[in-house]
């Protein structure tokens, strides 16, 4: 599994947002070239950062990016989403009763749950659904701000030894 170009240059823009001084917009210019990525590429971003609430687009000559929400509130999760989007990353893709039955639980599920044959789940999603999960609720925990605090802490840290 492997996250796109995409997520790497919204999370950094965003970072990089983020310890703009507060009040500072940050014009793509500043912002594609601390990245290397071209302005029109990480623009369309950028835009879909905004339609969903995480950035604000500042007009005027003085305009640019700044965060529509405090950085402690933008989670990882919240990035991946918007840059990957919201689908499952697995799909069990042979479901059905010609399948072995070993790759289903014995036991019925709830009948609204939908693509389950004879109301068994592949356990082969389950597993698959778990292992999201958990990383998602890692990515969750993590915010921009953390990368802020834990990048600075390592600075002072560095500091500190010299």
């Amino acid at each position: 599994m492997q996250f796109s170009k995409s997520t790497s240059y919204a999370l950094h823009a965003l970072i990089h947002l983020a310890h703009a001084n507060r009040g500072h917009n940050v014009g793509i210019k500043e912002l594609s070239a601390s990245q290397g990525v071209p302005e029109s590429y990480l623009s369309k971003i950028m835009s879909k950062l905004r339609q969903d609430g995480i950035v604000r687009a500042v007009t005027g000559a003085s305009g640019g990016y700044e965060l529509a929400r405090p950085a402690d509130q933008i989670t990882f999760l919240d990035v991946i989403q918007v840059v990957e989007g919201r689908q499952h990353l697995y799909e069990c893709s042979n479901m059905n009763e010609h399948r072995h039955q070993l790759f289903f639980e014995a036991e019925a599920l709830e009948a609204n749950i939908p693509d389950h044959p004879g109301g068994k789940e592949c356990l082969v999603k389950k597993v698959m659904y778990g292992a999201e999960q958990q990383m998602n609720q890692y990515l969750q925990q993590h915010t921009i701000q953390w990368v802020l605090d834990t990048a600075s802490f390592d600075y002072n840290d560095v500091n500190k030894k010299q």
